[in-house]
């Protein structure tokens, strides 16, 4: 009887886990850019002294979702989509380099760019991208930001840096605990997509089937549901066993 409790109770926990994940995704069905969470729940053997003979269930984080979420046309020229297997380069809170593809950017009042997280973005060279006041701006296909000085005519544009816009396949990335995506392998540096990289004045929704997110809701909480009446049974059964054992030994 205590293999059922184990199988149920580490059941129960990976359950839970997956109902975490499900919540994540739902909470970010409205972030521009957001790759839905996958995961998964295994099976392995309880290694240990003597046989092993207890099974347990594992939540196992199997990655992200890459499909391209659907294309929303803004005409704002701060928002931009990216091509697919390209990530913005931002600045990570505790430093270094992390990507995202949340493309609706915005200018802090010194004149930074920063993503809707508040994440600076950075040139080619790694550094953040600040730019001098000037009444308008555009972003090329390419990264490359071009702004019309104060006080120039609307034919004079200049060039002032561009977007690092990487190219990295599912593989090479891992989402951190502050939603980024980071390098799996740091020596081997992710390099600047060539060629057009986005499209402007368009944002890339969040790939998150809420509908589909809502089902599985269910279906996870009618699983915990089981399993719990699953460790309750038990729990039954051991007490009838011990009051017949009692029965017995008087």
């Amino acid at each position: 009887m205590d293999k059922a409790l184990y199988i149920a109770m580490t059941g129960a926990r990976a359950t839970l886990q997956a109902q975490g994940t499900v919540s994540h995704n739902l909470a970010n069905a409205d972030t521009a850019g957001f790759k839905a969470a996958l995961a998964n729940t295994e099976a392995f053997q309880v290694r240990g002294n003597g046989y092993a003979s207890r099974t347990a269930a594992m939540h196992i984080d199997q990655g992200f979702n890459a499909l391209p979420g659907a294309q929303q046309v803004t005409g704002n020229p701060l928002d931009v989509s990216l091509q697919a297997d390209r990530w913005l380069a931002v600045q990570a809170p505790g430093g270094g380099e992390a990507y995202t593809r949340a493309g609706n950017l915005s200018l802090t009042p010194n004149g930074q760019l920063v993503t809707a997280g508040g994440h600076p973005l950075v040139d080619e060279q790694g550094n953040p991208l600040t730019l001098p006041p000037h009444q308008a701006l555009e972003i090329g296909q390419d990264g490359t930001i071009s702004i019309q000085p104060l006080g120039e005519g609307a034919d004079t544009m200049a060039v002032v840096g561009r977007l690092r816009v990487v190219e990295a396949t599912p593989d090479r990335l891992a989402r951190g605990l502050d939603g980024l995506m980071r390098n799996t392998d740091p020596q081997r540096p992710l390099a600047q997509a060539p060629g057009a990289v986005m499209a402007t004045g368009a944002l890339e929704q969040s790939n998150v089937d809420a509908a589909g997110a809502l089902v599985q809701m269910i279906q996870l909480q009618r699983q915990f549901e089981m399993q719990v009446k699953v460790i309750s049974r038990g729990d039954d059964n051991a007490q009838a066993a011990n009051s017949l054992l009692r029965l017995g030994g008087g």
